[in-house]
Protein backbone atom coordinates (compact mmCIF):
# COMPACT_ATOMS: atom_id res chain seq x y z
CA UNK A 1 0.00 0.00 0.00
CA UNK A 2 1.57 3.52 -1.00
CA UNK A 3 0.04 6.58 -0.20
CA UNK A 4 0.03 9.27 -3.73
CA UNK A 5 -1.54 12.36 -3.77
CA UNK A 6 -3.99 13.07 -7.10
CA UNK A 7 -5.11 16.20 -8.44
CA UNK A 8 -8.72 16.69 -9.63
CA UNK A 9 -10.83 19.65 -11.30
CA UNK A 10 -13.58 21.78 -9.28
CA UNK A 11 -16.56 20.15 -10.75
CA UNK A 12 -14.66 16.59 -10.36
CA UNK A 13 -14.74 17.63 -6.59
CA UNK A 14 -17.91 17.95 -6.15
CA UNK A 15 -18.48 14.55 -8.03
CA UNK A 16 -16.84 13.05 -5.47
CA UNK A 17 -18.52 14.48 -2.84
CA UNK A 18 -21.70 13.64 -4.26
CA UNK A 19 -21.48 9.98 -4.69
CA UNK A 20 -21.29 9.97 -9.02
CA UNK A 21 -17.70 9.82 -9.61
CA UNK A 22 -16.15 6.01 -8.68
CA UNK A 23 -13.83 6.01 -11.60
CA UNK A 24 -10.82 8.35 -13.40
CA UNK A 25 -8.85 7.29 -16.02
CA UNK A 26 -5.32 8.93 -17.17
CA UNK A 27 -3.62 8.83 -20.08
CA UNK A 28 -0.65 6.54 -20.04
CA UNK A 29 2.35 8.15 -20.84
CA UNK A 30 4.40 7.59 -22.81
CA UNK A 31 2.16 5.40 -25.10
CA UNK A 32 2.74 2.28 -26.03
CA UNK A 33 5.58 1.99 -29.52
CA UNK A 34 5.28 6.02 -29.04
CA UNK A 35 7.76 6.21 -32.17
CA UNK A 36 4.70 4.66 -34.16
CA UNK A 37 7.63 2.04 -35.87
CA UNK A 38 5.32 -1.03 -36.10
CA UNK A 39 2.84 -2.66 -38.16
CA UNK A 40 -0.68 -3.68 -37.28
CA UNK A 41 -2.63 -3.13 -33.87
CA UNK A 42 -1.57 -3.54 -30.82
CA UNK A 43 -2.47 -6.11 -28.82
CA UNK A 44 -2.94 -5.81 -24.63
CA UNK A 45 -2.82 -8.59 -22.13
CA UNK A 46 -2.73 -8.81 -18.29
CA UNK A 47 0.00 -9.69 -16.13
CA UNK A 48 -1.37 -10.74 -12.96
CA UNK A 49 -0.10 -9.67 -10.06
CA UNK A 50 1.83 -12.37 -7.20
CA UNK A 51 3.20 -12.45 -3.99
CA UNK A 52 5.83 -9.97 -5.53
CA UNK A 53 4.70 -7.63 -7.89
CA UNK A 54 1.38 -6.23 -8.54
CA UNK A 55 -0.76 -6.33 -11.58
CA UNK A 56 0.53 -5.43 -14.93
CA UNK A 57 -0.06 -4.93 -18.52
CA UNK A 58 2.01 -6.17 -21.68
CA UNK A 59 1.80 -4.89 -25.53
CA UNK A 60 2.88 -6.59 -28.54
CA UNK A 61 3.06 -5.23 -32.15
CA UNK A 62 4.58 -6.97 -35.15
CA UNK A 63 7.74 -5.05 -36.14
CA UNK A 64 7.63 -3.41 -39.55
CA UNK A 65 8.35 -5.43 -41.96
CA UNK A 66 7.37 -8.64 -39.99
CA UNK A 67 9.32 -11.29 -38.53
CA UNK A 68 9.43 -10.01 -34.72
CA UNK A 69 7.29 -9.28 -31.82
CA UNK A 70 7.97 -6.14 -30.12
CA UNK A 71 6.95 -6.13 -26.59
CA UNK A 72 6.66 -3.27 -23.69
CA UNK A 73 6.10 -3.41 -20.48
CA UNK A 74 3.13 -1.09 -18.58
CA UNK A 75 3.58 -0.94 -14.67
CA UNK A 76 1.04 1.29 -13.14
CA UNK A 77 2.45 4.18 -10.64
CA UNK A 78 -0.45 3.56 -8.99
CA UNK A 79 -2.18 -0.39 -8.36
CA UNK A 80 -5.14 -1.71 -6.07
CA UNK A 81 -4.66 -0.95 -1.95
CA UNK A 82 -3.17 2.64 -2.89
CA UNK A 83 -4.53 5.87 -0.99
CA UNK A 84 -4.69 8.28 -2.52
CA UNK A 85 -5.12 11.79 -0.96
CA UNK A 86 -6.86 14.70 -3.16
CA UNK A 87 -5.35 17.94 -4.52
CA UNK A 88 -7.94 20.54 -5.31
CA UNK A 89 -7.77 24.55 -5.49
CA UNK A 90 -7.86 26.44 -1.99
CA UNK A 91 -6.69 28.17 0.61
CA UNK A 92 -6.39 28.92 4.33
CA UNK A 93 -8.45 31.70 6.12
CA UNK A 94 -7.28 33.26 8.93
CA UNK A 95 -9.31 35.12 11.50
CA UNK A 96 -7.03 37.72 11.61
CA UNK A 97 -5.81 39.65 8.43
CA UNK A 98 -2.10 38.32 9.42
CA UNK A 99 -1.31 35.18 10.36
CA UNK A 100 0.51 34.61 13.98
CA UNK A 101 0.58 32.19 16.33
CA UNK A 102 -2.46 30.73 18.09
CA UNK A 103 -4.68 32.12 15.14
CA UNK A 104 -7.94 30.08 14.43
CA UNK A 105 -8.12 29.17 10.74
CA UNK A 106 -10.39 27.60 8.31
CA UNK A 107 -9.23 25.67 4.69
CA UNK A 108 -11.84 26.82 2.16
CA UNK A 109 -12.76 24.90 -0.79
CA UNK A 110 -12.72 26.76 -4.21
CA UNK A 111 -14.85 23.53 -5.30
CA UNK A 112 -17.62 24.68 -2.84
CA UNK A 113 -18.38 27.79 -4.63
CA UNK A 114 -19.72 28.77 -7.99
CA UNK A 115 -18.25 31.06 -10.34
CA UNK A 116 -19.39 34.52 -8.30
CA UNK A 117 -18.06 33.23 -5.36
CA UNK A 118 -21.37 32.35 -3.92
CA UNK A 119 -21.50 28.89 -1.46
CA UNK A 120 -22.90 25.69 -3.57
CA UNK A 121 -23.96 24.00 0.14
CA UNK A 122 -22.68 21.00 -1.11
CA UNK A 123 -22.55 17.75 1.15
CA UNK A 124 -18.60 18.59 2.30
CA UNK A 125 -16.39 17.88 4.54
CA UNK A 126 -12.99 18.97 6.68
CA UNK A 127 -13.62 22.83 6.23
CA UNK A 128 -14.40 23.73 9.93
CA UNK A 129 -13.17 26.21 12.14
CA UNK A 130 -9.47 24.75 13.41
CA UNK A 131 -8.26 26.42 16.52
CA UNK A 132 -4.25 27.25 16.51
CA UNK A 133 -1.85 27.60 14.12
CA UNK A 134 -2.42 26.38 10.71
CA UNK A 135 0.75 23.67 9.86
CA UNK A 136 1.56 25.90 6.78
CA UNK A 137 -0.27 29.01 5.18
CA UNK A 138 -1.06 28.66 1.47
CA UNK A 139 -1.16 31.09 -0.38
CA UNK A 140 1.12 33.49 1.72
CA UNK A 141 -1.32 36.36 0.94
CA UNK A 142 -4.69 34.94 1.81
CA UNK A 143 -6.72 37.50 0.32
CA UNK A 144 -6.67 40.20 -2.64
CA UNK A 145 -6.92 43.97 -2.23
CA UNK A 146 -10.56 43.83 -2.86
CA UNK A 147 -10.82 41.54 0.12
CA UNK A 148 -11.42 38.06 -1.98
CA UNK A 149 -9.90 34.73 -1.07
CA UNK A 150 -7.28 34.32 -2.93
CA UNK A 151 -6.84 30.65 -4.33
CA UNK A 152 -3.78 28.52 -4.58
CA UNK A 153 -3.41 26.08 -7.21
CA UNK A 154 -4.29 22.39 -6.33
CA UNK A 155 -0.70 21.43 -7.12
CA UNK A 156 0.64 23.30 -4.19
CA UNK A 157 -2.04 21.93 -1.59
CA UNK A 158 -0.59 20.59 1.40
CA UNK A 159 -1.33 16.66 2.73
CA UNK A 160 -2.40 18.20 6.02
CA UNK A 161 -5.39 19.96 3.98
CA UNK A 162 -6.36 17.39 2.27
CA UNK A 163 -10.38 16.67 2.72
CA UNK A 164 -10.67 13.73 0.31
CA UNK A 165 -9.05 9.87 0.05
CA UNK A 166 -9.22 7.57 -2.51
CA UNK A 167 -8.51 3.90 -1.94
CA UNK A 168 -8.29 2.00 -5.13
CA UNK A 169 -9.64 -0.97 -5.52
CA UNK A 170 -8.86 -1.77 -9.00
CA UNK A 171 -6.63 -0.83 -12.12
CA UNK A 172 -7.36 -1.75 -15.93
CA UNK A 173 -5.63 -0.65 -18.99
CA UNK A 174 -7.72 0.18 -22.10
CA UNK A 175 -8.67 2.25 -24.93
CA UNK A 176 -10.33 5.43 -24.00
CA UNK A 177 -12.69 4.97 -26.38
CA UNK A 178 -13.85 1.43 -25.00
CA UNK A 179 -15.43 2.89 -21.96
CA UNK A 180 -18.60 1.34 -21.56
CA UNK A 181 -22.11 3.55 -20.56
CA UNK A 182 -21.67 2.10 -16.65
CA UNK A 183 -18.23 3.50 -16.78
CA UNK A 184 -18.79 6.32 -18.26
CA UNK A 185 -21.39 7.30 -15.63
CA UNK A 186 -18.94 5.96 -12.97
CA UNK A 187 -16.73 8.63 -14.31
CA UNK A 188 -19.09 11.16 -12.44
CA UNK A 189 -21.06 12.78 -14.92
CA UNK A 190 -24.06 14.53 -13.48
CA UNK A 191 -27.61 12.92 -14.75
CA UNK A 192 -30.47 14.77 -16.04
CA UNK A 193 -33.28 15.36 -13.32
CA UNK A 194 -36.01 15.47 -16.46
CA UNK A 195 -34.16 12.95 -18.69
CA UNK A 196 -33.37 10.08 -16.42
CA UNK A 197 -30.97 8.27 -19.64
CA UNK A 198 -29.64 11.74 -20.23
CA UNK A 199 -26.31 13.20 -18.49
CA UNK A 200 -25.12 17.25 -18.79
CA UNK A 201 -21.90 17.85 -21.02
CA UNK A 202 -19.78 21.09 -20.21
CA UNK A 203 -21.96 22.90 -23.02
CA UNK A 204 -24.87 22.38 -20.55
CA UNK A 205 -26.85 20.14 -22.79
CA UNK A 206 -27.84 16.43 -22.17
CA UNK A 207 -26.39 13.21 -23.92
CA UNK A 208 -25.92 9.45 -23.33
CA UNK A 209 -23.28 8.65 -20.73
CA UNK A 210 -20.69 8.15 -23.68
CA UNK A 211 -21.37 10.85 -25.69
CA UNK A 212 -21.45 13.31 -22.35
CA UNK A 213 -17.76 11.74 -21.04
CA UNK A 214 -16.56 12.32 -24.50
CA UNK A 215 -17.72 15.49 -24.16
CA UNK A 216 -16.11 16.28 -20.74
CA UNK A 217 -12.75 14.69 -21.78
CA UNK A 218 -12.24 17.09 -24.79
CA UNK A 219 -13.09 19.95 -22.26
CA UNK A 220 -10.33 18.91 -20.09
CA UNK A 221 -7.76 17.73 -22.44
CA UNK A 222 -8.69 19.78 -25.65
CA UNK A 223 -10.10 19.13 -28.97
CA UNK A 224 -9.31 15.92 -31.16
CA UNK A 225 -8.18 14.31 -27.73
CA UNK A 226 -11.02 11.92 -27.88
CA UNK A 227 -10.69 11.41 -31.16
CA UNK A 228 -7.11 10.04 -30.56
CA UNK A 229 -8.00 7.56 -28.35
CA UNK A 230 -4.96 6.98 -26.32
CA UNK A 231 -4.41 3.89 -24.12
CA UNK A 232 -5.35 5.11 -20.92
CA UNK A 233 -4.98 3.63 -16.88
CA UNK A 234 -8.88 3.23 -15.19
CA UNK A 235 -9.03 3.37 -11.85
CA UNK A 236 -11.61 2.10 -9.74
CA UNK A 237 -12.02 3.49 -5.84
CA UNK A 238 -13.97 4.00 -3.08
CA UNK A 239 -14.49 7.34 -1.56
CA UNK A 240 -13.47 9.04 2.12
CA UNK A 241 -14.30 12.31 3.07
CA UNK A 242 -11.48 12.23 5.59
CA UNK A 243 -8.12 13.41 5.68
CA UNK A 244 -5.54 10.23 5.21
CA UNK A 245 -4.31 10.96 8.23
CA UNK A 246 -7.23 11.84 9.73
CA UNK A 247 -8.22 7.87 8.97
CA UNK A 248 -5.11 6.64 10.68
CA UNK A 249 -6.11 8.40 13.95
CA UNK A 250 -9.28 7.35 14.11
CA UNK A 251 -8.52 4.09 13.45
CA UNK A 252 -5.47 3.53 15.94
Amino acid sequence: MTDRPILFSGPMIRALLAGRKTQTRRIIKPQPFASGYYDGEIELNVIPANYQYPKAFRFNANAVGGGAILEEIFEPRINAGDRLWVKENAAVRHESWHHVDGDAHQVCYRADEDEHGRWLGLASCGNGIRRGKAPSVFPRKSHNLDGSLRWQPSIHMPRWASRLTLIVTDVRVERLQDISEEDAIAEGIEQSGEFPDRYLTPAGDYAVPKVAYQRLWENINGKGAWDANPFVAAYTFTVIKQNIDQIEREAA
